[in-house]
């Protein structure tokens, strides 16, 4: 037996409520100058948009009566539209960015790879310091610590640690945080 699908619920508009969508029989009017013209009934006030060349929009749905201004609607959602794309490029995410080293690290790379990890710390994000054993170097897992101590006390002042060094297999990590 077949069933009948159910009608498809009506789709919710975003944002406030223009013109016919406005179903309250009396709402408090600001004009496009925003001067405030009284409280008057709803058809009236779309007439004096209209009037206008504008739209009735709905300011505060919640007050008594609502308040309701004439004022351009596409112009209204293109600001708001601008508002949040400018929110959007000022806000920073924190990525994790990895740093691999090797239990006998000499002391060069050892500064290279610091330089790279304050630049990190300079921008706002978390450095991952992954330190591979390989072959007979897990022998030496204490020279490993060492270097993983080394990072830690170098960088003190401008990171915190995160998550202490841990030996997972044949790798040791540790996440450091800017402060």
């Amino acid at each position: 037996m077949a069933r009948r699908p159910f009608a498809a619920p009506a789709p919710k508009k975003e944002g406030p409520r223009i013109n016919e969508d406005i179903r309250v029989p009396r709402v408090l009017l600001i004009d496009e100058h925003g001067e405030k013209q009284g409280i008057m009934p709803t058809d009236a006030a779309i007439e004096a948009a209209l009037e206008a060349g504008l739209d009735l929009v709905e300011v505060s749905p919640n007050a008594d009566p609502p308040v309701c201004k004439i004022l351009d609607y596409g112009k209204l959602k293109y600001a708001e539209q601008k508002k949040k794309a400018e929110a959007r490029k000022k806000q920073k995410t924190q990525d994790i960015k990895e740093i691999k080293m090797r239990p006998n690290i000499d002391t060069h790379d050892y500064e290279v790879k610091t330089r790279a990890m304050t630049r990190f710390f300079e921008d706002g994000d978390k450095v991952k310091v992954t330190l591979r054993f390989r072959g007979r170097e897990m022998a030496h897992q204490d020279r490993g610590m060492d270097v993983m101590n080394r990072v830690k006390e170098d960088f003190a002042d401008i990171a915190k640690v995160e998550f202490e060094p841990k030996l997972e297999g044949r790798q040791m990590t540790m996440v450091l945080a800017p402060r």
